[in-house]
């Protein structure tokens, strides 16, 4: 076993260290640049704002144009993510403790829609939502998530179904235990790992998501991700607004992170992740 003291260890040390500090270089300086003026970016390099402001952040909380933003990115991902988990739970049951004809080949396909890039649903999204009058609402966007979410969330929940023995649905049932009641108060509970970390990768991939968002959104539903791509002005670039907007956009994934952070080591160790 190599000692504390070893070349070894110190130079392991010294490589994740020095990763820690590239990997966070980038959200201090976005951290940095929203404490500043316009002006100070574009003329002066320097580690700390020499004219410390919160204008920038006051113009997000005040501006509906921005504020509304973070408000339509919550409510559609917030929508995604409880439609994605209620629609993934009895999908990955049935992968986990039955076999039909073509399971495998459907499994497959569930995650070929995940592999696919969101540009190839686009036009058939923007014709079907045109046409039946969903365009520019919360919902509009949710659905169109689904496509990539229910895949990602059947095959990670599926893989913790699968490490609960099936003795267990057999015992509940001789008990008298009906289906439903032996999903939500045995079976659920002990695959809420699985439930958290589906729900955090749903989140995530709706919370940063641009393509489909800014398309099928103009005004009503616009999210953050589409407003920050829209920040030029007469006099150009709005650097440190679009600094503080970013630092705030961080803030909802950080929170989940913090509290699925336990779920999501599970799902590394059980392969999944």
């Amino acid at each position: 076993m190599n000692s504390p003291n070893t070349p070894r260890f110190q130079a392991r040390t010294l490589f994740l260290i020095a990763y820690i500090l590239f990997a966070l270089l980038p959200i201090y300086w976005m951290v940095n640049m929203s404490f500043k003026t316009n002006s100070e970016i574009l003329s002066s390099f320097s580690f700390f704002p020499q004219q410390f402001t919160w204008d920038n952040y006051k113009t997000i909380f005040t501006d509906p144009s921005w504020y509304s933003g973070y408000i339509n990115s919550l409510i559609y991902v917030a929508i995604n993510t409880v439609i994605s988990i209620t629609v993934a739970l009895p999908a990955a049951y049935a992968f986990s403790r039955y076999s039909f004809l073509g399971d495998k080949h459907v499994f497959f396909w569930l995650l070929t829609n995940r592999m696919t890039p969101p540009a190839v649903f686009l036009l058939p999204f923007f014709q079907l939502y045109t046409t039946v009058g969903l365009m520019d609402t919360h919902i509009a966007v949710a659905l169109a998530h689904l496509l990539f979410n229910v895949p990602l969330a059947v095959w990670i929940l599926e893989g913790f179904m699968s490490g609960i023995p099936r003795e267990i649905d057999e015992t509940a049932y001789i008990d008298g235990y009906s289906f439903p009641r032996f999903f939500v108060r045995i079976f659920l509970p002990l695959i809420k790992a699985g439930v958290g970390v589906a729900a955090f990768f749903c989140f995530m991939f709706s919370w940063v998501e641009l393509l489909l968002a800014r398309t099928l959104t103009s005004v009503n539903a616009k999210p953050i991700v589409a407003t920050m791509t829209r920040t030029v002005s007469a006099s150009g670039m709005d650097w440190a607004t679009l600094a503080a907007a970013g630092v705030l956009t961080i803030v909802p994934g950080a929170i989940v992170i913090w509290f699925v952070r336990n779920y999501i080591a599970k799902g590394f160790a059980m392969g999944r992740v």
